[in-house]
């Protein structure tokens, strides 16, 4: 398995908010335990996110793009309606014999796409999965609005799944939803429901809306009850927990649900100060930081848990690899995957100017006839 995350340079503290709109530090470290938060630039996507993430991922675990067979981007911004912003993934990656898709669970996106990729390993229909989370919730929020404006940041996050007869990986995954609670987090309009338009741009309709008292007590009774699910399913008990990593949308959601589950605050991976509320991206950041500063240890216990629109929620249990990926990196394929990543970009750019030329020139030719 290979980890990686990615998040904007920009950070969007507290006080940068209360510069902006009617609010504080102290009101939003006490509601929501978040401190500050990564936001795009003008013109960053949030494939570029997802990209970065990507190839970190790979790197960790020294593998070939063109070994990767399926990319699952979970994302609720995608770069456009379509094309999938996984395919876009795909092709920056070099990764030529992979299919590719986008997922939108909402913040559960992440763990319903881990759990998608486990099974199409397990089916034996695919060998290696990369699962990516990525959002840039701040081109979807409304900066005038302090009850979401609060809330959310940018980033990415992902894994890379490998078919192995060791006993570590994924073990039970859980995906549930509840379409009656969908407008208690959503955005109204830009699909066929609420078609774009000058009225639906006015009235803020292409904006986060949210319902915070009922998410939050939605939240609050779901993750504990999808871990203790989750667990019985993989035939352990919270006991032989080692860490459970939840959404993070909220530390006294988190807070809530340690008391629920009797267990100490300690055992949970929190990060909400520092990202906010990444959206499919939250599970799998924190997921990698966990890793990278070396609370997570070969053949422990982990559960992942997401919840959010749709309302969606997932879990999944995991029992990390006893092999350290990064120990068999080797120099040459590092070489070889910057080389990849150079010829794809050059790849595309020489298709897409191509395509506009052969566009030019059919225009051209049509303006020539007509003067004829």
């Amino acid at each position: 398995m290979g980890w990686g995350k990615c998040v904007p340079e920009k950070v969007l503290t507290n006080d940068d908010l209360a510069a902006m709109v009617d609010t504080s530090d102290e009101w939003i470290v006490e509601r929501t335990g978040i401190r500050q938060r990564h936001v795009v630039g003008e013109g960053q996507a949030t494939t570029a996110l997802a990209l970065g993430a990507a190839r970190e991922a790979l790197e960790r675990a020294d593998a070939d793009p063109r070994e990767v067979e399926l990319i699952i981007v979970a994302t609720l911004t995608p770069d456009h309606p379509m094309p999938a912003t996984a395919c876009q993934v795909q092709n920056a990656l070099g990764a030529t014999r992979a299919g590719a898709f986008d997922l939108n669970a909402g913040c559960s996106g992440f763990v319903y796409a881990l759990a998608m990729g486990e099974a199409a390993i397990a089916a034996g229909t695919y060998r290696t999965v990369l699962v990516i989370g990525a959002d840039t919730m701040s081109t979807v929020v409304d900066w005038q609005d302090r009850s979401t404006a609060v809330l959310f940041g940018d980033g990415a996050g992902a894994v890379l799944l490998q078919a192995t007869l060791e006993e570590h990986g994924v073990l039970a995954t859980l995906l549930g939803s509840d379409g009656a609670g969908d407008e208690l987090l959503m955005i109204p309009a830009g699909g066929s429901a609420q078609r774009a338009s000058h009225d639906t741009v006015a009235a803020g309709l292409h904006h986060v809306q949210m319902n915070g008292r009922q998410v939050y007590r939605f939240a609050a009774r779901m993750l504990p009850e999808a871990t203790e699910v989750v667990v019985r399913d993989a035939g352990l008990t919270l006991d032989a927990v080692d860490w459970i990593i939840p959404h993070q949308a909220n530390a006294r959601i988190i807070e809530a649900a340690a008391q629920r589950l009797q267990l100490p605050l300690e055992r949970f991976v929190i990060n909400v100060d520092a990202y906010g509320n990444t959206s499919a991206a939250s599970v799998p950041i924190a997921l990698c930081e966990a890793a990278d500063d070396g609370r997570i240890q070969p053949g422990q216990h982990l559960v992942l848990v997401g919840f959010g629109a749709g309302l969606t929620w997932a879990a999944a249990v995991l029992r990390w690899p006893t092999a350290a990926p990064e120990a068999q990196r080797a120099a040459l394929h590092r070489i070889w995957r910057a080389w990849l990543y150079r010829w794809a970009a050059l790849r595309t750019g020489l298709w897409r100017g191509l395509s506009r030329l052969t566009i030019w020139l059919g225009r051209l030719k049509q303006r020539g006839r007509r003067g004829g």
